[in-house]
Parts: C-alpha cells; structure tokens; sequence
C-alpha cells in the first residue's frame, strides 16, 4: 500500500510497473539489465481518489495523463532497479499530494489611486523623454 496522506492510500492493485532497458551511460550494464521503471497508475478508475483530486490531477500531470485516464511515470535516474521503483513511487506519491491541496479562489482587487497616478506618471515622463528624440531644428 502506498501511503499518500491520511485519507488518501493507494492498494499496490491500483500499480502497474513495467521494466525496460534505460538509456545514457552505463556501458555493457544498460544493454543487459532492466533498470528503468514505467510506473502506471490508473487514477481515473481508482477509488481511492475524491473526484475533485482526480480532476486537479490530471491537470498537474499534463502530458503525463493518457488518454484513458492514466498516469504514467518514467524513471531511469539510477543504475539500480529497486531505486528507479521507489522514486517513481515518490513521484506519483507527491503528483497526488499536489492535487490534494485545494487552490485558493483568487478575490479580484483593484488598484490603489495611489498606484494609477505613479503609472500615469511614469508614462508621461517617459514620452516627454520621446518627444525629444524627435529631428533638430537648426537655425
């Protein structure tokens, strides 16, 4: 079971990991060894997960998410298998305790007169600086 936060656990039925052959450097231990980890977890069907995290989610995995409501993590850091599972475990871990903090509704403001008048301001001295560049009129 991997523990997300205490509301949220995911059951290791809810995980799929496949195993291939990682790329970069290595030397004759890349070509034999399956080191990197795909980790697969279909978050759309799960229920484990509020709708509401599963919507948020799928918008902080981006490319991440297929089609059919996955998310797919792969992981090659390390020349080891064990290390390459339990950082995509972490990912994933940390991808769902992302989405499980509720964004704050952002309250419209508007500016202060204050801040209106720097800005006009600033843009009057800044086209009297222009309006000097102009052609010179010569005697």
């Amino acid at each position: 079971m991997l523990r997300i936060t205490d509301d949220i656990a995911i059951e290791e039925w809810e995980l799929s990991e496949q195993f291939t052959r990682a790329g970069g450097p290595g030397g004759q231990n890349v070509n034999k060894v399956s080191s990197a980890v795909e980790l697969r977890f279909e978050a759309a069907r799960s229920p484990h997960l509020p709708e509401p995290v599963k919507r948020r989610l799928q918008r902080i995995a981006g490319s991440r998410w297929t089609k059919d409501g996955a998310v797919v993590l792969r992981v090659e850091e390390t020349r080891h298998q064990a290390r390459n599972r339990e950082i995509a475990r972490e990912r994933l871990a940390e991808l769902i305790r992302r989405a499980t903090e509720r964004p704050k509704k952002r309250l419209p403001t508007r500016p202060t007169l204050a801040s209106k008048k720097r800005r006009l301001e600033a843009k009057k001295k800044r086209g009297a600086v222009k309006a000097l560049r102009g052609p010179v009129e010569g005697d």
